[in-house]
């Protein structure tokens, strides 16, 4: 029924990567992040936003370039391991993995918050259940099931924000966001846009199923930019337009910033509860996927055991990997929150970045793009560093000990592939 080792089939078009990417920034972020963000921040929030910005500009530069040279499944752990040594690699692939494996879990429990919040649990069960299931049947229902959800939570989200920047302008109220202040120290304002940058690791699911994507040379770096173009835009419509509508203060002190947004200018609350659960669904979606496939290529490189390499036969997809993935945020589910394992999550794909931007530095001048300078590899890696030290120390101290679990394990590994 399965093999180890094949390769992953070329399916996925221009138009499914970018599906996936932005799906996975949406509803990975915009739901999830204004609230955390804006009470770190205050009037600052811009600020934090424009780093988390710069950071994700040069980091999805610095990945475009390298998938035109490696064009198989990884992303940063790829990268890392053939240009950098396989412990860097292994670093950024463990970060992945384990992050984003907490962050499956955040995006579920949040599609259950989002619909009825009495039976987050269970919903968000039924959520890890029902993507899973989709993943398996292969990377084309994915991408499909992409697009379906992607685009009706785009114009949604455009038309909220239209909505309220009407509103907003129109009928501005002068007493409140004139006289929010900013945050105690510019500490925050660096740990609002380590949070942010949470919100913006979406394209990195393009890179790690760069073995499926057709023409991954031109495909991929593409795919990479017009996703996070896409993203940016979407974000600044609806940071602009919550900032109008109901103020820094307002964004900060809701469970749920935009259907506090939506109540303001008349919506009806349940468009936004339906478009948040979705999103999240969506991004759900694409982390399984992305997860799966940077563990198989670790199984590959025998970083985790054989059998996260094996890709079912019928439909192309590692669906050990996958199961696993299902299982552990399922487990997770139950002992973990939404805003908590943010700060955990950042922490991986900031060191899978910062690794990605090192990995670049490694380029020729031959293999260099002309789009990812040398100097934009460094300003990426030296921000990546400079945002993880600012997440809330709980989140630094954990993911150390995840990392350490990690390196005992790859030790463990290796050392009976040695004996056998």
């Amino acid at each position: 029924m399965s093999t180890t080792a094949p390769s992953l089939k070329r399916s996925l078009r221009l138009f499914d990567a970018v599906n996936l990417g932005v799906g996975s920034m949406i509803g990975a972020g915009i739901f999830v992040v204004l609230a955390p963000v804006a009470a770190l921040a205050g009037t600052w929030w811009w600020l934090a936003v424009m780093l988390a910005v710069v950071v994700a500009i040069a980091n999805a530069l610095a990945v475009a370039a390298l998938a035109m040279k490696h064009h198989s499944s990884g992303g940063a752990y790829l990268y890392g391991t053939r240009e950098l040594g396989p412990v860097p690699g292994f670093l950024a692939g463990w970060g992945f993995v384990t992050g984003k494996t907490a962050s499956c879990a955040a995006m579920a429990y949040t599609v259950g918050l989002y619909l009825a919040p009495d039976l987050a649990v269970p919903l968000g069960l039924a959520a890890i259940i029902l993507v899973t299931g989709v993943n398996l049947l292969g990377v084309t229902r994915t991408a499909l099931a992409a697009r379906v959800i992607v685009i009706p939570v785009l114009i949604l989200l455009v038309a909220l924000s239209v909505a309220a920047l009407s509103g907003g302008f129109f009928q501005y109220d002068d007493a409140a966001p004139v006289l929010e202040s900013g945050p105690d120290s510019p500490w925050l304002v660096l740990q609002a846009a380590g949070l942010m940058f949470f919100a913006f690791a979406g394209y990195a699911r393009i890179a790690t199923m760069g073995e499926e994507v057709r023409e991954p040379r031109k495909n991929i770096p593409r795919a990479i930019m017009i996703a996070l173009s896409i993203t940016l835009a979407v974000y600044a419509l609806v940071w602009m337009a919550g900032v109008a509508s109901i103020g820094v203060k307002g964004l900060a002190s809701s469970p749920a910033p935009l259907e506090t947004v939506a109540e303001s200018v008349g919506w009806p609350v349940w468009l936004i509860t339906v478009g948040a659960a979705v999103a999240a669904l969506g991004a759900l979606l694409a982390l399984v996927a992305g997860i799966s496939r940077t563990a198989l290529a670790m199984s590959r490189e025998r970083d985790l055991p054989e059998a996260f390499g094996q890709v079912s036969e019928s439909h192309g997809v590692p669906w050990f990997a996958q199961i696993v993935v299902a299982i552990l945020a399922a487990l997770l589910i139950m002992a973990t929150d939404p805003t908590t394992i943010i700060g955990f999550s950042s922490f991986g794909v900031l060191v899978y970045y910062a690794i990605a931007n090192a990995s670049a530095l490694k380029l020729s001048a031959s293999q260099r793009p002309r789009f990812s300078p040398a100097w934009l590899n460094a300003v990426g890696l030296v921000l990546c560093v400079a945002l993880v030290v600012t997440l809330p120390l709980t989140s630094i101290l954990v993911m150390i000990g995840v990392y350490a679990v990690g390196l005992a394990l790859r030790w463990v590994l290796r050392r009976n592939a040695k004996l056998v």
